[in-house]
């Protein structure tokens, strides 16, 4: 009997050594970004016109966070962030929106897979709009494209893209015990929206939660509802590549992350720094390596994902990214403020879409605190949603941009000044208790230590990393190439021979 203790003792010691020799197994990561979708806009916020369960059931069986910000509000120079773990002004024509992306600076989905052995792949929108190849990239910075599968939207506005179906063809692809990074681009809630949508689908106009920025108006209720819709689609194929990962086991071992590029489609928003403009939903989960149900109030920029994912395969961060892992965050047990240091924000933009003379930007840059948003105009003298004479082009169109046309035209100028109007050089907001940014007391005697200590620790952060802009050299993100729509830049062009 002794004997055959012993036996059973040594096979039990052997079997524990073979385990702690085995490397750990490297964690999946399935990034789901929306497009164009504002925080709080989901149901684990409180937001009463969207419905988003699975969003929720990120959030309930993972960490819900309060303060995630993209570095730059419009689609590609946001997704550049977060591809590089680099502040925009750093990326040289990736800070542009719809310019080239210089392939010199590196992508995580590259490090992955090179490091590590990571398949990597997206389905849907990957790093758009904007001209990859001219960069000097092999391949979109997102990965590989899998988007074989289409199906009928029900409505016009969402696209055809079978993204759940495309997860699937993406998992089959993979070698046994391969790690993967996927990129879940939905298209969804970007414009254009079927008009009517929402009210449909059986959306009520009065459950909307209309932001003090724009008028209190069925035409906007409406619209936000299609909006909401859209906003379901893209949580609905979330669920289904959740129940994709426990059908294939994966779950526990998947790090899933939700969030969008930038915010609504809506005018005073997307491409705006101010807070719906540029803070963003963001729910985390991770089986049990995460502890459930918290909420955190730390401040994480899309700069410190990259550096983040890196974390996660134990690889130091790239020498060129200047974000910071938040990795400390998500394994610790805490909910609130983890980390002291992650008290505030940095973002900004440069130029959005064109249409000013000689299609210039609005170059701006902000710093957000948990109290204040304090931002400064580099270029007040310019409109900061493109001229009046090429229809505000920085302003998605839409029935909400029309019914501000349409006000300003009958002399209804409060609605219209706040999303079309010129802007003051710096502008502060008590972000508390104004959240829709609608009251500057930035010339406030109250407020006047308060902007001053504001402006003095973003300039600092600024020239720490070499900002062109706050080095005087910024008018260079003014030359760089544009890439999109070819009339557009052609009105620009005619403006400035107009007015020399």
């Amino acid at each position: 009997m002794k004997t055959f203790t012993s036996i059973l003792c040594f096979v039990a010691m052997a079997m524990g050594l073979m385990a702690a020799e085995e490397p750990a197994k490297k964690p999946n990561i399935l990034f789901c970004i929306a497009d164009d979708m504002s925080w709080p806009h989901a149901s684990a916020y409180g937001c009463t016109f969207v419905k988003t369960p699975n969003f929720d059931r990120v959030a309930r069986e993972g960490i819900l966070f309060q303060n995630c910000f993209t570095v730059n509000p419009k689609c590609s120079p946001s997704r550049a962030c977060l591809i590089t773990g680099m502040y925009t002004w750093q990326l040289e024509e990736a800070c542009d929106h719809n310019g080239i992306f210089p392939a010199k600076f590196k992508g995580y989905p590259d490090m992955l897979e090179e490091q590590a052995g990571y398949l990597v792949g997206y389905t849907g929108k990957p790093w758009a709009p904007g001209d990859w190849q001219a960069g000097g990239w092999k391949r979109n910075p997102a990965g590989d494209p899998f988007n074989k599968f289409s199906l009928r939207p029900p409505t016009t506005g969402i696209g055809k893209v079978d993204y759940a179906k495309n997860f699937g063809d993406f998992l089959t692809a993979r070698k046994p015990g391969q790690p993967f990074c996927f990129w879940y681009g939905g298209h969804e809630p970007h414009r254009p929206y079927e008009l009517g949508s929402g009210v449909r689908a059986g959306k009520k106009l009065s459950d909307v939660q209309v932001p003090d920025f724009l008028p209190d108006d069925d035409i906007v209720r409406g619209d936000l509802l299609d909006y909401a819709l859209e906003i379901e689609w893209f949580d609905k194929h979330l669920g289904l590549m959740l129940d994709a990962l426990e059908k294939a086991g994966e779950l526990e071992n998947t790090i899933v992350i939700v969030t969008s590029d930038n915010g609504m489609p809506f005018p005073r928003v997307k491409g705006n720094p101010y807070e719906m403009g540029h803070h963003l939903p963001l729910a985390i989960r991770w089986g049990a390596k995460i502890k459930p149900g918290r909420v955190v109030t730390d401040f994480i920029s899309f700069a410190d994902f990259a550096p983040t994912y890196l974390a996660l395969i134990g690889a130091p961060p790239h020498p060129q990214m200047t974000g910071r892992s938040f990795l400390d965050v998500l394994l610790s047990d805490k909910s609130g403020r983890v980390d002291p240091t992650r008290n505030f924000v940095v973002t900004g933009r440069e130029r959005e879409d064109v249409g000013r003379p000689g299609n210039v930007g609005y170059p701006i840059r902000t710093i957000r605190t948990d109290d204040f948003l304090y931002l400064h105009n580099f270029k007040p003298d310019r409109w900061p949603a493109v001229d009046p004479e090429s229809n505000y082009a920085d302003i998605d169109d839409s029935p909400t941009k029309s019914l501000l046309i349409e006000q300003q035209k009958k002399g209804e100028l409060k609605y219209y000044n706040l999303a079309m109007a010129k802007r003051p050089e710096e502008e502060l907001y008590r972000v508390g208790t104004d959240p829709g940014c609608v009251t500057n007391v930035a010339n406030d005697p109250a407020y006047a230590e308060t902007k001053k200590q504001l402006a003095a620790k973003l300039e600092k952060f600024l020239r720490d990393q070499k900002d062109p802009r706050v080095l005087g050299n910024g008018d260079a993100f003014d030359h760089y190439d544009y890439k999109g729509s070819a009339a557009k830049k052609a009105k620009g062009e005619k403006l400035l021979q107009q007015k020399q």
